[in-house]
C-alpha cells in the first residue's frame, strides 16, 4: 500500500477491464428488444441482473420484475434473467401460455447442459456456490435429482460417497477460479477419480474483473466497487481487496460516497462488477472526482471482444 502524502496530487485509478460482461450485455438487450417490439408492460422472472440501478430504469420504462411465472397474466411476455431459471420454471411459462425470452448467460446454459448430460450418465452431482442464489438454484434445478452444494471447504468433509460412485462437479459461473481452488483441492484429494468441469466453463469476466484488482491493490490505498450488495461478483471483489488489506466500499449510487472515505487517501482505486453499468461507474468516478479533486488514469488491461446471439423472434 502506497503512503499518504497531503500535499500529493491524487490519483484514481481505473480498473481495466470492469463492468458489464457479455451475458450481462445480452440479458439487457433482450429486455431492451423484448420494449421496442412488444411495449410495456414485459415481465421479467427475478431481477434481469443484480443492479438497483439498472433494474430501476426498466421498471420506470415498463418492465415488472417478478418473482414467480404465475405472476404474469396468461398470454404475457416474460423473461427469464441472466441468471438461469429450473426446468420446472420453463415448464410452467409454458403452460401459462407465456412469451418466452430466455436471457439466460450462455455460460450459465452450458453448465446447466453438463449437468443435464452427466446426470444421464450416471454421476452424483455436486455444485461450488452460494446457498440461495439464483444461479445456483437454476443449476440444481435441472434435474430430478439431489445436487450436493458445497459453499466451503468444511462442507467436504460432509460427503459421504461410496468408493467407485461416479461424481463430478460444477461451479457457479461468477466465481472465479482462485476461489474455488480450495475447495477444488479438497474434493480431488478426497475423490481423486472425480469429473471436474472445463475451465472454459469458468465465467471469463469474474476472473478478469478479480485480476484487473489485483493489478490495481499494490498502487492504491482505497477501492471504491460499483455494484449492488445482491452481486456476488461485486461483493467478491470487495472482499478481495479486503483480504489484501486495502480498505473497500461497495456502492450502487452516487449518493452513498462518503468523503471521509478519501481524507488523508492518494491514490484510489475504482472497479464495477460484471453487472454494473458504465454509466453509473462514469457517475461515481465524477463524484469521487468532484471530492478528492483527483486525475482519473485508466489502467491497462485485457480487452475483452465476447458477444453473445440474441433468441430468436428479437433479431
Amino acid at each position: 500500500m502506497l503512503s499518504s502524502d497531503t500535499n500529493q496530487s491524487k490519483q484514481i485509478f481505473l480498473a481495466q477491464p470492469r463492468g458489464f460482461c457479455a451475458g450481462v450485455e445480452r440479458a439487457i438487450t433482450i429486455v431492451e428488444e423484448a420494449l421496442k417490439k412488444y411495449g410495456s408492460p414485459v415481465y421479467v422472472r427475478h431481477e434481469i441482473i443484480h443492479n438497483a440501478y439498472v433494474v430501476k430504469d426498466f421498471q420506470a420504462r415498463g418492465v415488472i420484475f417478478v418473482n414467480d411465472v404465475a405472476e404474469a397474466p396468461e398470454g404475457a411476455i416474460l423473461i427469464f434473467s441472466a441468471h438461469g431459471v429450473a426446468r420446472a420454471v420453463k415448464n410452467e411459462a409454458q403452460f401459462r401460455n407465456l412469451t418466452v425470452f430466455d436471457a439466460t448467460c450462455p455460460l450459465v446454459s452450458k453448465v446447466h447442459a453438463e449437468v443435464i448430460r452427466l446426470h444421464a450418465s450416471g454421476y452424483h452431482i455436486i455444485m461450488i456456490g452460494h446457498h440461495g442464489h439464483p444461479e445456483v438454484e437454476g443449476t440444481i434445478g435441472q434435474i430430478d435429482a439431489p445436487v450436493h452444494l458445497i459453499e466451503k471447504v468444511a462442507d467436504v468433509e460432509g460427503l459421504s460417497f461410496k468408493e467407485g460412485e461416479l461424481l463430478a462437479f460444477v461451479t457457479q459461473t461468477t466465481l472465479s477460479v482462485d476461489e474455488t481452488s480450495e475447495i477444488t483441492a479438497a474434493l480431488l484429494k478426497k475423490y481423486p477419480h472425480i469429473h471436474a468441469p472445463k475451465k472454459q466453463d469458468i465465467c471469463y469476466a469474474t476472473q478478469n474483473r478479480q485480476d484487473a484488482v489485483k493489478a490495481m491493490l499494490p498502487l492504491v490505498e482505497i477501492v471504491i466497487v460499483v455494484g449492488s450488495p445482491n452481486s456476488s461478483n461485486s461483493k467478491r471483489l470487495q472482499e478481495l481487496s479486503l483480504k489484501m488489506r486495502v480498505p473497500a466500499f461497495l456502492v450502487d449510487d452516487p449518493l452513498e460516497i462518503k468523503p471521509e472515505w478519501f481524507a488523508g487517501v492518494n491514490n484510489i482505486g475504482i472497479t464495477a462488477g460484471a453487472s454494473a453499468p458504465e454509466e453509473l461507474t462514469a457517475k461515481v468516478i465524477k463524484a469521487i472526482k468532484t471530492l478528492s479533486k483527483g486525475v482519473v488514469l485508466p489502467m491497462k488491461g485485457i480487452a475483452e471482444n465476447i458477444n453473445f446471439s440474441l433468441p430468436k423472434g428479437l433479431v
